[in-house]
């Protein structure tokens, strides 16, 4: 719900020798492509152009050169306010004198904070099982698979290169032809039926195979019909899954891994710190859902607007690190952008609440980081990803951001009761 007490509105009012400057802009930029009889572009003086086109038409480029002396003057003239969101800008009256911006301001909510220490909320143990080490070493061993042709039958998990023709009737039908398809045996990807029919089947050999589609199947004209594919093998392969042997692990390259023990002890580490990593978030999850329950804060509309925008955005570019466009996404899955957006509303409102309940707390603690320590921060992460100091400074834009990090990290440790 949106509180109006967290609302306030900023009026700049840009005359005088500023406005003149930027109307003088902004008729220069207008008069290069007016047509006023008897002038070439731009040669038209001034009250012509005026009296020709009207200074109206000046106002909005000359608004736009004004813009950011007052975003600057209404900053510096509120210093001492809180904003919370991005300033939503306005004009409420403009003339050939003066120009009048508004300004609306989000403010940071006021949070009465509830309980945030001795919470009893426990952390889950970690432990790492057989069958999740055997999972991970399968998965391992599965990245290094080879198919490799074989004289043989097909076998159940072996792969067909196959030639395939679909008749119905004794007509063929659209769609149903392929050239050197590769069919993984077992993987029900063709109709119920076929895959099976297909063992035992040598390289060169042909056969009719008989199927009947499903009654739900897509196409219409095919639902439950009886069917006959044409099928030629043209290859054989079958899959080798590697043995945990030298050769493997030397493919896998892994320094200091040469054993199967070795690789199990290492697998072991890598889903301990993974799910020690999940547990760690859960744990702060849980914390954090905790103190929401007794504290007080209505967190304004607009903050939860921004917030939303801001994962919308991180949405879309992870979708186009994929080769997605978020249009692409809209259309596959039949959604929108403000559909997308109330999905995320609840998330976004509960991102801010928690962060301002941890700004709330580093305020009432007094809690403080020193440039030392922000300092020693920023080596280690220097350290941590083989970056100079300045380069880490640079990745971050500003060494407040870090701060604010270790501030909240301090936070945690006091709620953790640590």
């Amino acid at each position: 719900m949106e509180k109006n007490k967290n609302l306030k509105e900023i009026v700049i009012d840009i005359d005088g020798q500023k406005w003149q400057e930027a109307l003088d802009k902004a008729f220069k930029k207008a008069n290069a492509k007016a047509k006023i009889p008897g002038f070439r572009p731009g040669k038209a003086p001034k009250n012509i152009y005026i009296k020709t086109y009207g200074v109206e038409s000046l106002f909005m480029d000359a608004s736009n050169y004004c813009v950011e002396d007052a975003y600057k003057k209404m900053l510096d003239e509120n210093k001492d306010l809180l904003i919370a969101a991005q300033p939503i800008l306005d004009i409420r009256s403009i003339d050939e004198n003066h120009i009048e911006y508004v300004f609306t301001l989000t403010l940071k909510p006021e949070v009465k904070l509830g309980k945030y220490k001795n919470l009893d909320v426990k952390k889950e143990k970690v432990k790492v099982t057989k069958e999740e080490i055997d999972e991970s070493v399968n998965h391992m061993r599965e990245h290094y698979k080879e198919n490799i042709v074989k004289e043989g039958s097909i076998e159940s998990g072996d792969i067909a290169i196959i030639d395939f023709e679909g008749f119905k009737d004794g007509v063929a039908f659209e769609g149903g032809k392929g050239e050197n398809y590769s069919l993984e045996i077992g993987s029900n990807t063709f109709i119920p039926g076929f895959e099976e029919q297909l063992i035992g089947m040598k390289r060169g050999e042909e056969k009719d195979i008989n199927v009947t589609f499903p009654t739900d199947y897509h196409e219409e004209s095919l639902k439950g019909a009886p069917v006959i594919f044409k099928v030629k093998v043209n290859e054989v392969k079958e899959v080798k899954i590697p043995e945990l042997d030298k050769e493997f692990f030397e493919d896998l390259g892994m320094e200091g891994i040469d054993t199967k023990d070795a690789l199990i002890e290492q697998v072991k580490e890598n889903i301990k710190v993974r799910k020690e990593k999940e547990v760690e978030d859960k744990y702060i999850e849980d914390l954090l859902s905790k103190i929401s329950e007794t504290t007080q804060v209505d967190v304004p509309d607009t903050m939860v607007d921004e917030e939303t925008e801001r994962m919308l955005d991180n949405f879309s570019n992870h979708l186009s690190m994929q080769g997605i466009t978020i249009d692409q996404f809209y259309k596959y899955t039949n959604s929108t952008k403000d559909l997308l957006k109330e999905q995320y509303k609840e998330e976004a409102l509960k991102r801010i609440k928690y962060r301002l309940i941890l700004d709330e707390i580093i305020k009432v603690e007094k809690i403080e980081v020193t440039d030392e320590e922000v300092d020693k921060k920023i080596e280690e992460l220097a350290t941590k990803y083989n970056m100079t100091k300045e380069e880490v400074k640079k990745q971050y834009g500003d060494v407040n951001y870090i701060k604010y990090d270790l501030e909240v990290n301090k936070a945690f440790e006091l709620i953790k009761g640590e």
